[in-house]
């Protein structure tokens, strides 16, 4: 029996999830970017992460192109982020105060965590590829994740202890 696309769609906006602003650039050094929450760790060792990117987006094309991404893991407050980089064209770079890392990949400045990866593999999945990163360098600082949970924004709760 088929799975019906909006059924799916539903049930997977069950599972809660951070969310990143992944960029790239294209093969003239244009940056690219888009937000995802299909981000995940792979391995330790050696540091790798994987994105998962729609084929009909542009942003596809650059990680084939320069070979290098950026993942910007948002703060609780950074929901226009988000959403400036959920829009397709290079508009979303107009005005916007961005850092550029050393391999010319722009991240969002502060984000709980900036990830500079280099594409280690590609895998067609489906309507999208994934592409897994080794990372190449990093930063990180403690904060509340901006979470997106059945097609909005959450927070965590003020106080909630970890479960463990």
């Amino acid at each position: 029996m088929p799975i019906d696309p909006a059924d799916f769609k539903r049930a997977l906006g069950q599972f809660a999830t951070g969310v990143t602003v992944v960029t790239t650039r294209d093969g003239f050094g244009n940056p690219l970017g888009l937000t995802v929450n299909a981000f995940s760790s792979v391995s330790l060792d050696p540091p790798l992460v994987l994105v998962c990117v729609d084929n009909r987006s542009e942003t596809n094309a650059g990680f084939l192109a320069s070979r290098v991404f950026g993942a910007s893991v948002l703060a609780e407050g950074q929901e226009e982020w988000s959403r400036r980089f959920a829009v397709p064209g290079p508009g979303k770079f107009n005005g916007a105060p961005l850092t550029t890392s050393t391999h010319g990949v722009v991240l969002v400045p502060g984000a709980l965590a900036q990830l500079l990866c280099g594409v280690a593999a590609s895998h067609p999945a489906g309507d999208h590829t994934i592409y897994v990163g080794e990372v190449l360098s990093l930063t990180a600082v403690p904060g509340r994740p901006l979470l997106y949970h059945a097609s909005g924004y959450r927070r965590l709760e003020r106080g909630a202890e970890p479960l463990d």
